[in-house]
């Protein structure tokens, strides 16, 4: 892999920017003698990464040379293989619901060129389809599919315009644990037993995936994660002093709020402006909501809440926000 790797030299050594994480995770596991009871132990890692891809390859944030993903490796003995699976399963069931994502499912086994027992192989497919069998979404068989060193599970998710987009895998490798000599103590005693890894991505490239959030949103992005959540408009001068209290209360609360204190620009210009900037709510005061402590609440679709405590919305947007509403414009 030395080609797609950023190299150079120190004095007599050769060092290079980490590509993968799976090196350094095994190098961890083995820095000392292991036992059947730690397995299976998990371990994560969103370091950045760095690959020498080559420059036709590049495309925006789908694929570049330095990248950061949601990188986990769990070491565990063959007859953990399948409760793992079950996991990391619902994990991903949990992550892209969140995101509101649709997604497909293959089984890929193992191909013609292979390493490895295929008695192991075949025990590693079984426990795979059961796990898959037990999730209980739809998925198809990629015979022969999988990688050299272990079967896999292939995840593709689906954006907005029907483009499917591989950001997810999760996979067993039985080539690692052997060509790093990695061993654990066995419930029979034996302490040259193997174990196997399962490397897991949820997210995949974060790169990758807030490009494909950002289409998948076309600037609409949900409350929970929205860049611009809530924006302030005073109706006149004299409530802009109240609309900068409001908003710094908001910011103090985790929002990511502004306020618009252009005099110059009328009120219906700055609500327009608001909504063409996406932000999720907005907050008309005018001397009335100044007086009894309110705010008068739209949204970026023009739905029109109408006056509203302010303790009472920030509540309600707290909830939406902590729940990770999708719809929360709807929901309020």
């Amino acid at each position: 892999y030395s080609e797609n790797m950023f190299s150079f030299p120190v004095e007599d050594d050769v060092f290079a920017l980490k590509p993968m994480n799976c090196p350094g995770h095994c190098l961890m596991f083995s820095h000392r003698p292991r036992s059947w009871r730690e397995l299976p132990l998990r371990l994560a890692d969103f370091g950045v990464l760095h690959r020498n891809e080559l420059s036709g390859t590049l495309t925006g944030l789908t694929r570049v040379r330095r990248f950061q993903q949601d990188d986990a490796h769990i070491f565990c003995a063959m007859d953990q293989i399948e409760i793992e699976m079950k996991g990391c399963l619902d994990f991903l069931r949990c992550v892209y619901g969140v995101f509101g994502f649709s997604f497909q499912l293959h089984l890929s086994t193992r191909p013609e060129k292979y390493l490895g027992d295929i008695s192991v192989w075949n025990q590693a497919e079984k426990q795979l389809e059961n796990s898959l069998n037990e999730f209980g979404e739809p998925w198809k068989l990629n015979p022969g599919d999988g990688a050299f060193y272990g079967p896999k599970i292939d995840i593709k998710i689906k954006d907005a315009i029907g483009r499917y987009h591989q950001c997810a895998t999760i996979q067993l490798d039985f080539q690692l644990p052997i060509r790093f000599n990695l061993t654990f103590m066995g419930k029979d005693g034996d302490d040259k037993a193997r174990p196997v890894i399962i490397h897991r991505a949820i997210l995949g490239s974060v790169e990758r995936m807030i490009a494909i959030l950002t289409e998948n949103y076309a600037g609409k992005w949900p409350l929970w994660l929205s860049p611009r959540q809530v924006m302030l408009v005073p109706v006149n001068p004299s409530c802009e002093d109240y609309a900068k209290r409001v908003c710094k209360q908001f910011t103090e609360a985790g929002f990511m709020a502004d306020a618009d204190l252009d005099s110059g620009c009328l009120l219906n210009k700055k609500i327009r402006n608001a909504q063409l900037a996406q932000y999720n709510f907005i907050l008309v005061v005018g001397e009335k909501e100044k007086m009894t402590n309110g705010v008068n609440v739209r949204t970026r679709d023009n739905k029109v809440h109408g006056e509203l405590p302010l303790s009472e919305v920030m509540a309600r947007l707290t909830l939406l926000k902590r729940s990770r509403c999708r719809n929360a414009e709807e929901e309020f």
